[in-house]
């Protein structure tokens, strides 16, 4: 049961990681953003966006989804694994 209670732990971390829709709707202070909507507010509709502060915000965004599956991908592993066996 531990592998795939895991799997859906660690897929719903990255699922609400990268929400933007529910995040857009209920926030509205710009200082309570999440990583998505704070990505979304580098981009400026005339095109004289700050390119290198966005990229360097999605890199040093991917990290804690990278940890989540470094740290779980043994119970990722054995979750998918299990889950094709009858």
């Amino acid at each position: 049961m531990v592998p795939a209670v895991a799997t859906t732990t660690i897929f719903t971390f990255i699922w609400m990681w990268n929400d933007f829709l529910s995040s857009l709707i209920y926030l509205i202070d710009p200082k309570l953003y999440t990583v998505p909507l704070a990505l979304r507010a580098f981009l400026d509709s005339s095109g004289s966006s700050n390119w290198g502060a966005m990229f360097a915000m999605s890199i040093v965004s991917l990290i804690p989804v990278f940890l989540a599956f470094l740290f779980g991908q043994r119970f990722l592993l054995r979750g998918i694994a299990t889950t094709g066996i009858k």
